[in-house]
């Protein structure tokens, strides 16, 4: 069942998605080679809570940390270690969450550690690109399926792949929610987007192809091919007025 938020619920769940915005800002200076992902989850989960808010993954169905840190071909639920130290080079998935007073908010990005090959930084670009025509889907009157069509066609267009194995999500006073939401089908189909859905829209692409397995630790997914992968994601409102990002 989809579940509409009030104009209240929605103000709950931008405070938490402005914290996640500021985090994001932060992490840009911060990540950079020789730092470990255990000390980029500790800033995050410090940052957050002195915020007066919840990190939202620590916990959650046993996951031990408080941000997913995915380095290039990990796709995404990367665990943090101090033994992972970054390196030149290297590409990082980082994806977080909040609580504020019961309510979530999600977000995903990926950055580069230094420099990058220009198709690695496509593979950025074209990701984050496909993210901001799926949230431009977001209007009153369109179906579920724009969303994921707008994405596959982007990201497939540029020689890219699309992670079918997950897939964004409805949010709210619980992370995951109807509907899921995936990065890849036809538009035109799929429920009828409405004023007050909240939507985690997160594309998921590689270099190679779509295909993933999880490691032994049970989270981390990464691409059966070995190819890189990129993940951004924003929780976005749908209004009257069209997409309204939370997360920014």
């Amino acid at each position: 069942m989809i579940i509409l938020k009030s104009p209240r619920e929605i103000a709950l769940m931008r405070a938490g998605g402005r914290i996640l915005a500021e985090v994001r800002e932060r992490l840009r200076a911060f990540v950079k080679p020789g730092i470990s992902t255990a000390e980029i989850d500790r800033e995050v989960e410090t940052f957050i809570e002195e915020k007066g808010a919840k990190p939202a993954f620590k916990g959650y169905r046993g996951f031990p940390a408080t941000v997913c840190t995915s380095i290039n071909e990990e796709v995404v639920h990367g665990i943090p270690s101090p033994a992972r130290r970054l390196k030149e080079g290297d590409i990082i998935g980082l994806d977080l969450g909040c609580i504020v007073d019961g309510y979530y908010a999600d977000c995903a990005f990926t950055l580069a550690v230094g420099e990058v090959p220009p198709r690695v930084q496509q593979l950025l670009d074209v990701t984050q690109e496909s993210l901001e025509r799926g949230v431009d889907q977001c209007r009153p009157g369109r179906r579920l399926g724009d969303i994921s069509h707008a994405v596959q066609e982007h990201v497939e267009r540029h020689g890219f792949s699309v992670v079918r194995a997950f897939v964004g999500h409805g949010i709210g006073r619980e992370l995951h929610e109807d509907p899921q939401i995936p990065n890849f089908g036809e538009a035109g189909r799929g429920p009828l987007l409405k004023p007050g859905m909240v939507l985690a829209i997160e594309p998921m692409v590689t270099m190679g192809g779509w295909e993933v397995r999880i490691l032994p630790d049970r989270w981390t997914a990464v691409t059966e091919d070995g190819s890189l992968a990129a993940h951004f994601e924003h929780t976005v409102a749908i209004t009257e007025n069209g997409p309204d990002i939370l997360t920014r």
